[in-house]
């Protein structure tokens, strides 16, 4: 059956129009992306075929490349870049300045909740660093490496230059494991000691460093992962929270 035999009721333009896109299905709001099917395939035949190649999951699909979309029969170069437009911008909206830009950093949950929407469902890793004033409000990100699959490498000097333009206090770094596992590696451990040695000879703190992963997060401060979602049981962080073995390199680890 084409999706023009379908009752119109039953089309999912035709329902977003009338009941709201939150009515739809995600592979309805797909269909309505892709807007045409194949001879052999329709709209709606072709969209749950697209959210099968992403194991139904829209992580995985937000971060397809153009030439996965395009391995898919029927998904040709306009299809491919409407949807990767449509996911971008919706990236872009979560990203975008809110409430939280202007609630103080206590703990690596609020740098998690910055952070997510800019990183999640990436198929490479990514490197940031937030930039904090004395009372831990955010001054601004800045994205210091992207583009490696396994690992990302910085120059210290480069986020030391950039804390010292903006008059920060303290620093966090941010990058994400597309792997899944958000435990750091040696690599990442060593990259952390290096830039907590650089902070401490300007009188900069290094507040923490957390690892982002697709349901969970690490952050090197409190020495342990986090889900992605607070259980009931995880109190909120305490203002300012961060061990005093991580924010003073001479102390006993």
């Amino acid at each position: 059956m084409k999706i023009k035999d379908l009752y119109k009721s039953e089309r999912p333009r035709e329902r977003m129009l009338e009941f709201g896109p939150r009515a739809l299905s995600t592979s309805e709001l797909l269909a309505v992306l892709l807007r045409s099917g194949t001879p052999r395939m329709d709209v709606l035949q072709l969209s749950g075929e697209l959210l099968k190649k992403a194991d139904g999951k829209l992580v995985r699909l937000f971060g397809m490349t153009y030439d996965e979309l395009r391995s898919l029969k029927g998904i040709g170069l306009e299809k491919a870049c409407t949807v990767m437009a449509a996911f971008e911008l919706g990236r872009r909206f979560l990203a975008e300045e809110s409430g939280l830009d202007r609630t103080p950093v206590t703990g690596p949950r609020r740098v998690y909740e910055l952070m997510v929407p800019l990183m999640k469902g990436l198929e490479f890793e990514e490197l940031w660093v937030l930039l904090l004033s004395k009372a831990n409000y955010v001054l601004g990100k800045r994205k210091l490496s992207s583009g490696g699959l396994e690992s990302t490498t910085f120059d210290p000097r480069v986020v030391l230059k950039e804390a010292v333009r903006c008059g920060a206090s303290s620093i966090v770094l941010v990058h994400n494991h597309p792997g899944g596992n958000p435990r750091p590696s040696r690599a990442d451990i060593a990259q952390t000691m290096a830039m907590r040695k650089a902070c401490s000879s300007l009188g900069i703190t290094l507040f923490d460093h957390v690892i982002i992963s697709s349901d969970s997060f690490y952050s090197f401060a409190d020495e342990r992962i986090y889900p992605a979602s607070r259980p009931s049981s995880e109190p909120p962080a305490a203002d300012g929270a961060a061990p005093s073995e991580f924010l003073h390199p001479g102390a006993q680890s």
